[in-house]
């Protein structure tokens, strides 16, 4: 037995008996303790929003993914529980960080968050603990930022007194085919044993795990998945601007397209990107990649289509107002639906944001109406009824599924449709316009 599988047995006997740590009690952390504690383990929430933790120790949830009605039966059952304070990871087996990995304006990563919470858990950590990184990051992290500000910390060596390990998180917000526990769980560890001992620590409770040769290989891993959708998308973005010129239905297109049962993947044009990862991710790469004298083009110009795509759908609003000889100033537009995706309230880097501010900035009247989004304060709006016929336009931002849309096209002066939402719908000629 090893040095450090003789600390880890008198400090933890056994994964499946030991407590788990989470760092991070958000969109990643809450549904991934759920899963931890639905397969009988132990976990204890750390976040610094006092608020936040009184409301996970009632019960109450504030992620759609994670139902309060699930969250208090695990809190009652003492499955789950959150605190303020970081010296529970004393006691702890195996310490899981989930915190935002956000970027600069100036297109840089920001680590800061988990470089103060690495911080914190280094003046706990104790031989035998299993430390694993969660957050989206550019591959090196682990090992050139985790790993020395463990061992500054503590004063151990990291795959010798602790292990280390990072496993993306890999959560699409509103998925109920697809969760934390049925999505694989890609783990790349420092040293084979970091791997394997975080690969056990997952296979507890989530139904397959993958393991990698190292840490930069499960870093690389996430950022290729989001790349691979955010180029794809630009490239259907691209299409709809050219469709558009030349008067073809990019809808009917794509429709055609997936008929082909190899060899294409269907994605959707719409009014930008949003949500936590794919806005926000490649940026990682880019910026790491300067460091070795390259330069990922592809990479960037898909940012770049995707990053125009309100202004586009902006043109798109006032050329349509146009053929109603209307102007975007001074003309009444309600934008229908506001959060980044169908069906949820999730706000984060929503494209529908942007294309508020540039339609406020050119003088138009904006109102929005979303059932899951009731008030965006930054912008000093609140979710209005839903009464199309009041607005000179209403602009189709994201389809929730719980809208008339028929219903929506018969009331309206003029509808523009990003989202193909009005798919089938009769309407007089000129007054539904789409992406």
């Amino acid at each position: 037995m090893s040095r450090l599988q003789e600390q880890t047995a008198a400090a933890a006997p056994g994964v499946a008996s030991a407590e788990i740590a989470i760092v991070g009690a958000g969109y990643v952390g809450l549904p991934l303790a759920q899963t931890f504690a639905d397969a009988g383990r132990s976990v204890v929430l750390i976040d610094v929003a006092a608020d936040v933790v009184a409301a996970l120790n009632r019960g109450e949830s504030h992620i759609e993914d994670v139902s309060s009605h699930d969250l208090g039966a695990l809190v009652r059952d003492g499955r789950v529980t959150a605190t303020l304070d970081y010296d529970v990871l004393r006691n702890v087996e195996a310490i899981l960080i989930a915190l935002p990995t956000p970027i600069s304006p100036q297109r840089e990563p920001d680590l800061s968050i988990v470089a103060e919470a690495t911080a914190g858990v280094a003046e706990r950590l104790r031989p035998g603990h299993l430390v694993v990184l969660e957050s989206t990051t550019y591959p090196g992290t682990t090992r050139e930022l985790i790993s020395p500000t463990l061992e500054r910390g503590s004063g151990l060596k990291a795959g010798l007194d602790f292990n280390v390990a990072f496993s993306p998180e890999r959560v699409d917000p509103g998925r109920q085919d697809h969760t934390t526990k049925t999505t694989p769980k890609v783990v790349g560890g420092l040293t084979p044993e970091c791997t394997a001992r975080a690969a056990a620590l997952y296979r507890s409770a989530v139904d397959a795990v993958v393991e990698v040769s190292s840490p930069e290989a499960a870093e690389l891993t996430k950022l290729l998945e989001n790349i691979f959708r955010s180029v794809n998308i630009a490239l259907v973005n691209e299409l709809a601007q050219l469709c558009d010129r030349m008067g073809i239905d990019i809808w009917e297109v794509v429709d055609a397209a997936a008929t082909k049962p190899f060899g294409f993947m269907r994605f959707l044009p719409g009014p930008g990107l949003g949500g936590h990862c794919i806005p926000i991710d490649p940026f990682y790469l880019t910026w790491k990649a300067r460091e070795y004298d390259f330069y990922t083009e592809f990479i960037e110009l898909a940012g770049k289509v995707n990053e125009n795509m309100p202004y586009w759908c902006e043109g798109k609003l006032a050329r349509a107002l146009n053929s109603h000889e209307r102007s975007v100033r001074g003309a009444s537009i309600l934008l229908l639906g506001v959060a980044y995706k169908a069906d949820i309230g999730d706000m984060r880097e929503s494209p529908a944001v942007k294309l508020i501010e540039l339609l406020l900035g050119d003088g138009a009247n904006v109102a929005y109406h979303d059932p899951h989004v009731p008030a965006l304060p930054e912008l000093g709006l609140t979710s209005a009824p839903l009464e199309p016929d009041r607005y000179d336009c209403v602009a189709i931002v994201t389809a929730h599924s719980g809208v008339d849309y028929a219903d929506v096209v018969r009331q309206a002066r003029l509808v523009v449709d990003f989202r193909n939402a009005t798919r089938g719908i009769d309407a007089e000629e000129g007054k539904v316009w789409k992406l």
